[in-house]
């Protein structure tokens, strides 16, 4: 079953662009993880002001597996906080 990630990011004033130019540079980093479907980066609009990561998974032992191995981020080259991670089964309607 496909499952959603969402991860919500603070950015602080300023750095969104840069922010989106590091997605844009690793914008396919992640396609060949098994299991992976999909990403869309969210600009903030209409008075909300975090970015969100949506992330697409064949299901949440693919995303797992790439959370596992994934190498953890030097926190001072980061342009943005991670403020938690919303988690999501589709629902197939028939």
């Amino acid at each position: 079953m496909t499952v959603v990630k969402i991860n919500r990011l603070a950015v602080p004033a300023g750095h969104q662009a840069e922010l989106e130019k590091r997605f844009a540079a690793r914008k396919h980093s992640v396609d060949s993880t098994p299991g992976f479907e999909g990403f869309e980066l969210l600009r903030p609009t209409g008075g909300e002001d975090h970015y969100f990561v949506v992330t697409r998974w064949a299901d949440d032992s693919s995303f797992q597996a790439w959370a596992a191995q994934r190498a953890p981020r030097d926190p001072s080259t980061t342009v943005s906080k991670a403020e938690g991670i919303l988690e999501f089964e589709v629902v197939e309607l028939d």
